[in-house]
């Protein structure tokens, strides 16, 4: 499956035409890869899959995403480099990873390599890593930050992050490192400490490391991405990976709590339950409408398939060798979200005050970084999924949409938050601003 370090000038061609082209399926409408049932197509598998990347362009002027009618959104704040995540502290402030992807000297290499390298410039996520994280402070409450500084810098693309009493978790690409926690403090000056270590490598092809801790501070669960597609790099790269882990505090000592998740990036705990919920990122290349990424509870011990099959017990005949024990064991999730959408933010409104969870009522807000790989595009906006006695059920609406006109790419979103105002913060990687979204 893995294409090498072919050199044919007539395969670079092909490869980058495809650029805006799409492959013979036709796409069916989005909303039949969304809900607890999903569609799920007949697989094309082709050399040259569909690509259809949206250029990146920051926002201009007073331009901004449109909000769903009775909300209303403003800049929380700007001028941030590739902000990609959220989490506010005890008082009101909020911490911002400013992050990309590490260098990963084997990932993707050859003409596959060579060709993804220059589809992820053209959507915006080809800078450097800022390896910081920094702090917004809305001290007099009007919704914008009117103080911005370098909390911590010198990281090495951080994601996560928690607070576990005086003790800040910060997931990095390779490991979960801490520093102390002093309420009201603009900068931490310490040295961050490895708490607990995490797949990385020189393929490290799913970077992105988040990590979220129990209602009762004893645990923390770490997600980890696949190391390929679908285990095109061999399934010994796979190892700790794809899988959620669970790290006791105290003893320090981490087993997969889950596996066969792709890519799961956004976590969340219902605090009424202890149920843990995510959303994954799905495998790609079997065309425009597979496979759906989702929204799950995350069971212990429970495995969802990856690399061998999908959405339960569908076999992904790609994968060589298949294990048909591990694949009869596979549990479907709970909720489609819709094919190649990147749905990576997640927080749910369960334990949540103020006008947003009011107006909503019980669900999961959800950040969709958008599809480089679909046509028409998919993703691009903020949805919420409602759920009914604690688990997804019903039509996912639109909460955030336009962020995108034609080919441009103004925005994608990531992190999704309530905040403690009651409102929804949305983290813009591409438009380098945090969004506020509030109930009218």
């Amino acid at each position: 499956m893995k294409l090498g370090n072919v050199t044919s000038a007539a395969l670079i061609m092909a490869l980058g035409a495809t650029l805006g082209a799409c492959n013979s399926n036709q796409p069916a409408p989005i909303e039949t890869g969304f809900g607890p049932s999903p569609d799920l197509p007949k697989p094309t598998d082709k050399l040259l899959p569909t690509v259809n990347v949206a250029t990146a362009k920051a926002w201009t002027g007073d331009s901004k995403p449109t909000p769903a009618a009775g909300l209303a959104v403003n800049q929380f704040a700007a001028d941030l480099d590739h902000p990609r995540w959220l989490y506010q502290l005890p008082n009101g402030d909020v911490l911002v990873a400013e992050t990309n992807g590490p260098p990963r000297p084997e990932d993707g290499d050859g003409i596959r390599g060579f060709f993804m390298k220059r589809v992820m410039k053209k959507a915006g996520a080809g800078v450097p890593s800022a390896n910081r994280i920094s702090l917004l402070r809305d001290a007099d409450g009007d919704g914008i930050a009117e103080t911005h500084t370098t909390y911590l810098s010198g990281l090495n693309s951080p994601f996560g992050m928690t607070l576990v009493g005086d003790t800040l978790y910060i997931a990095d690409t390779d490991a979960i490192v801490t520093v102390p926690y002093v309420e009201g403090e603009t900068t931490n000056t310490a040295t961050p400490e490895q708490f607990f270590a995490l797949p990385a490598g020189e393929i490290n092809h799913h970077w992105t490391k988040n990590v979220v801790a129990s209602p009762d501070g004893s645990k923390l669960y770490a997600s980890v991405g696949s190391n390929s597609n679908v285990a095109e790099n061999g399934i010994e790269a796979e190892e700790g990976r794809a899988a959620i882990w669970e790290i006791d505090i105290a003893s320090r000592e981490g087993r997969v709590f889950a596996k066969g998740l792709r890519n799961p990036v956004g976590m969340d705990i219902d605090p009424s339950t202890g149920t843990l919920f995510t959303v994954v990122n799905e495998r790609d290349e079997l065309g425009n409408n597979l496979v759906p990424d989702y929204l799950t509870s995350v069971k212990d011990g429970a495995f969802y398939g990856w690399p061998y099959s999908y959405y339960g017990q569908t076999v992904d005949t790609r994968v060589e060798p298949q294990d048909p024990d591990l694949v009869a064991s596979a549990i479907a999730p709970d909720y489609a979200l819709g094919s190649h959408t990147a749905s990576l933010g997640l927080d749910l409104t369960s334990g949540s005050t103020g006008a947003m969870a009011a107006h909503f009522g019980e669900g999961a807000f959800i950040g969709q970084h958008g599809s480089w790989n679909r046509k028409p595009r998919s993703g691009y906006k903020v949805i919420f999924v409602p759920f009914a006695n604690g688990m997804p059920s019903g039509d996912a609406t639109t909460v955030l949409d336009d962020f995108m006109t034609d080919d441009t790419a103004h925005g994608r979103p990531v992190g999704v938050l309530l905040d403690q105002s009651g409102s929804l913060l949305v983290a813009d990687d591409v438009g380098n601003r945090i969004w506020r979204v509030t109930s009218q």
